[in-house]
């Protein structure tokens, strides 16, 4: 017994199938195969992951025809918000929901959550610049938000969710920062609409994400069918 703990620490002298897989994977929640094209070949509940988006892609964020592409303006006056609530933008970008959220929550606030530095930076100066006080900019992890718990009103994701590294891990660490009524919002390219001119691992469809978030503690509350190309999913958690 004291031979086969030895061989367990030192990793060697063992065939056990898969045994490489599990110390690749460290959980059990993700799988691998073979990256598809934009894909990290990392799977959650058979979805793979897309790679991330970098900051260099801002001037698409910030496009002149994104309002008449997906009516952002209509997606921002559906909010399930108050003038007082707390909104997290997740992934924020360069703030092109941030900072029209915070127009409509004077008495609240809204946490610009970003992993990349030049994102974090474009967003402090561009918060200083509109002098807008309620916005908090926020670095997060590639597993949490790093929010505090039991706070936020509503949550958003927009066009986020698809890549995330470490949805289960994100989905708790959300969940955990909501109020016991709060929401958490999902603006997602349309998976079941083939002529959406959006690469397939950048759409999803709602059976797919009611599959992940129902595994997460959250049940579908809204299905907001009014964008032109995008899902407004709000959920509400369990």
């Amino acid at each position: 017994m004291r031979y086969l703990k030895l061989m367990l620490l030192l990793g060697i002298g063992l065939t056990c199938p898969g045994l490489h897989a599990q110390q690749r994977l460290a959980d059990s929640n993700y799988t691998y195969k073979p990256a598809t094209p934009d894909g990290t070949g990392k799977y959650y509940k058979g979805r793979e992951i897309a790679h991330v988006m970098g900051f260099e892609g801002a001037a698409w964020l910030e496009r002149n025809t994104r309002e008449q592409e997906e009516n952002t303006k209509k997606a921002i006056a559906k909010l399930p918000i108050t003038a007082a609530s707390v909104v997290a933008d997740i992934g924020a970008g360069t703030g092109y929901y941030t900072f029209p959220i915070a127009a409509k929550v004077p008495q609240g606030k809204v946490y610009a959550v970003e992993i990349q530095q030049p994102a974090l930076t474009f967003l402090k100066q561009r918060s200083t610049q509109l002098n807008l006080n309620n916005v908090i900019v926020v670095r997060g992890g590639e597993k949490s938000p790093n929010l505090p718990d039991n706070v936020i009103d509503l949550a958003i994701m927009v066009d986020v969710y698809h890549e995330l590294s470490y949805p289960h891990e994100m989905l708790q660490a959300i969940r955990r920062s909501l109020k016991k009524d709060g929401k958490l919002l999902l603006l997602e390219y349309r998976a079941e609409d083939p002529t959406i001119e959006i690469k397939p691992l950048h759409k999803t469809s709602i059976y797919q994400l009611n599959k992940e978030l129902n595994a997460n503690g959250f049940h579908l509350k809204q299905d907001g069918e009014f964008m032109p190309i995008q899902h407004f999913l709000v959920y509400q958690k369990d």
